[in-house]
């Protein structure tokens, strides 16, 4: 079992920055896929940004790219989601995830991003 725990949520003025964390417990993550997605009130939750195990390869939603940087420490188990540039439309509620396979798919519980414009 792998638990997730996101971190530094809160509330900023549009153009502001936010740097959220996943901090992974119960097992290294360092062989898992880990991603950050989205969910805004009322819709569906969304892809954000993804990460493979060894930071080779990097995606980002069309949304963000240019203003959002994934990044992972496997020496800490822990994600980081760098977001600039915030936008009133990035409110939502973020979710940290740790994807090996179907039987391996852990999320977090989320952490609230509120922009203000």
């Amino acid at each position: 079992q792998v638990q997730l725990v996101e971190s530094g949520g809160g509330l900023v003025q549009a153009g502001g920055s936010l740097r959220l964390s996943c901090a992974a417990s119960g097992r290294t993550i360092s062989s898992y896929r880990m991603g950050w997605y989205r969910q805004a009130p009322g819709k569906e939750r969304e892809f954000v940004a993804v990460i493979s195990w060894n930071s080779g390869i990097i995606q980002y939603a069309d949304s963000v790219k240019g203003r959002f940087t994934i990044s992972r420490d496997n020496a800490k188990n822990t994600v980081y989601l760098q977001m600039n540039s915030l936008k009133p439309e990035d409110t939502a509620i973020y979710y940290c995830n740790a994807y090996s396979s179907s039987q391996y798919d852990y999320w977090g519980q989320g952490t609230q991003v509120t922009i203000s414009s």
